[in-house]
């Protein structure tokens, strides 16, 4: 009788615990543990231009990093050479003396430091999106081209006296080049798909090669061939410069960057969306990573369920929040994704949103399809697909909270104004957005009339803003490099960690909400955040 009851008893616990009994929602803790790596750090907040100078040094060029870095050729360890803003690189080029030379893209600029105690000069300015530069190594003469922000052929004065001479310009992309023996500028034309020779007398351009998505760079092995990297495809290839015949060498990720040969031929190839370096070896055709990540620089993130969504500026990202496994949704050029800081998600779709580009990308969540790009927005730093089709966005130029809906998202209405810094937001369980302003405060907007209320202000830099299952918000304090707890009810302020690896410091000219800190709150109460001055994602469980 005892063991019926027993029995009967088990399984009508059974029963109920398949039945699905909701678990009491988490409650407020008494505090909060210290911070957990869930996914690893990385070197360079993305990783472009290469170089091996003449001690035999690798040098690796990062623009969203605003540095330039040395990695070591046997271990992989990196430290940072040149930090910002000066050292922000996209391209480096090693001089016949040994000097150094390297272009600001962000800033347009060309930079040049003769030795490691030598002071930095600037060569030129004013040259929006300079890109890839070289020496002529016989004359001395340095040439840099400009991409994407402009589309030109330079040669600059290394003194520094002289205005730049346009050599050429409506190329197609002259990127990643070298200037060979023969005084030619050997390279890729990024939108052509083409490789090609110019002579930099008169800007004649003879084209080698045509096969290629897009080539981002190309380096001469003294054998004559030229080695190419197409970013879209992930291909090292090989073209013969006499028959102009490609052959592919090895199939790596999409979004590499960049190449260098060292002396003793070994081909460093770096690849922007994993912070990689990695060193093939032509002669076995072996490849070994020298450095890299699985994050490239961490921006805005949600969380759905178990699956964390993170804006990865060369990638968009889910990461499973229990385990950290890393899977790629989109990678830079090898999709039609723009540079997402931040990402909103819906049931049905996700948001990524592009200041830099000025630019939200609507993706259907059960295809992984784009289903509408809005561009032509004035530095929108964050968006959410809404229940009824629309999206709202925040513009950080505007300080508006923006809902676009109807065929192609032209209809527009302004829902706010007035907001000092928009830069992350968060649907409140109450219904209303809340979002963090970069002057210092978290704002509630009513969505259905516009009206503002302070939540709570005298905050340093705040960015990512989550609501917790208990209704309180945590924000960043990407300036104070801290997370701090927010009650709604009275604005009142709660630590949950400080010394964090949070808040890069911008370029010139950037915005100050640069790379955003994400952050995002499960429903057991863990808080997750992205790290963009190491590229980690980070939880904290709370306390009890």
């Amino acid at each position: 009788m005892k063991k019926t009851t027993w029995l009967a008893a088990g399984c009508a616990a059974l029963i109920l615990a398949l039945a699905g009994c909701a678990a009491p929602a988490p409650t407020r803790p008494v505090a909060w543990s210290a911070p957990e790596v869930l996914v690893a750090p990385s070197s360079f907040n993305g990783v472009h231009g290469l170089a091996v100078d003449a001690r035999g040094r690798l040098l690796a060029a990062s623009v969203v990093g605003n540095s330039l870095w040395e990695v070591d050729r046997q271990t992989g360890a990196a430290r940072v050479l040149i930090p910002g803003p000066d050292g922000q690189a996209d391209d480096i080029a090693v001089g016949p003396k040994g000097e150094l030379a390297w272009t600001n893209y962000l800033m347009g600029m060309v930079r040049l430091r003769e030795s490691d105690t030598a002071p930095i000069k600037v060569l030129a300015k004013d040259l929006p999106g300079i890109n890839s530069l070289d020496f002529d190594r016989r004359s001395g003469k340095l040439y840099a081209s400009q991409v994407f922000l402009g589309d030109a052929l330079w040669e600059i004065d290394v003194t520094g006296a002289a205005a730049p001479r346009l050599i050429a310009k409506d190329l197609g992309g002259f990127n990643g080049f070298e200037v060979g023996p023969d005084g030619m500028l050997y390279g890729p034309l990024w939108f052509k798909g083409q490789v090609v020779k110019i002579n930099p007398a008169n800007g004649q351009v003879t084209v080698i090669n045509r096969e290629f998505k897009i080539p981002a760079a190309a380096n001469l092995d003294g054998k004559g061939n030229l080695w190419v990297v197409d970013t879209n495809t992930g291909e090292l290839s090989k073209v013969e410069l006499a028959s102009g015949r490609k052959t592919v060498m090895k199939k790596l990720k999409p979004a590499i960057d960049n190449l260098a040969i060292s002396p003793e031929g070994t081909i460093y190839v770096a690849n922007m969306a994993d912070n990689s370096i990695e060193a093939f070896n032509p002669a076995t055709g072996d490849v070994r990573l020298l450095t890299g990540g699985k994050l490239a620089v961490p921006a805005g993130v949600k969380i759905d369920g178990d699956t964390l969504w993170v804006a990865d500026i060369f990638s968009f990202r889910k990461v499973d929040a229990r385990t950290g496994a890393v899977t790629d949704i989109f990678r830079m050029q090898s999709s039609d994704m723009e540079y997402p800081f931040a990402v909103g998600v819906s049931p049905t779709h996700f948001a990524l949103t592009s200041w830099f580009t000025g630019s939200v990308q609507l993706v259907d969540r059960a295809t992984l399809k784009t289903s509408a790009m809005i561009h032509g927005l004035k530095a929108p730093t964050d968006a959410l697909p809404m229940a009824d089709g629309s999206v709202v966005f925040i513009e950080l130029a505007t300080g508006s909270v923006v809902r676009a809906s109807g065929d192609k998202f032209a209809t527009r209405q302004v829902i706010a104004q007035g907001l000092a810094g928009p830069v992350q937001m968060v649907l409140g369980k109450d219904g209303g957005l809340y979002v963090t302003e970069a002057a210092g405060k978290l704002t509630r907007v009513n969505l259905a009339d516009g009206s503002k209320r302070t939540v709570a202000e005298g905050l340093a830099l705040p960015e990512g803003v989550a609501e917790t299952p208990w209704g309180s918000f945590i924000v960043a304090e990407t300036a104070a490099r801290r997370l701090t707890e927010i009650d709604p009810a009275n604005g009142s302020k709660r630590m949950v960690a400080d010394n964090l690896p949070i808040g890069l410091p911008p370029g010139p000219g950037m915005p100050p909400p640069y790379v955003v800190t994400g952050v995002a709150v499960g429903a057991d109460g863990i808080v997750y955040f992205t790290a963009d001055r190491n590229n980690a994602l980070y939880r904290i469980r709370p306390g009890r």
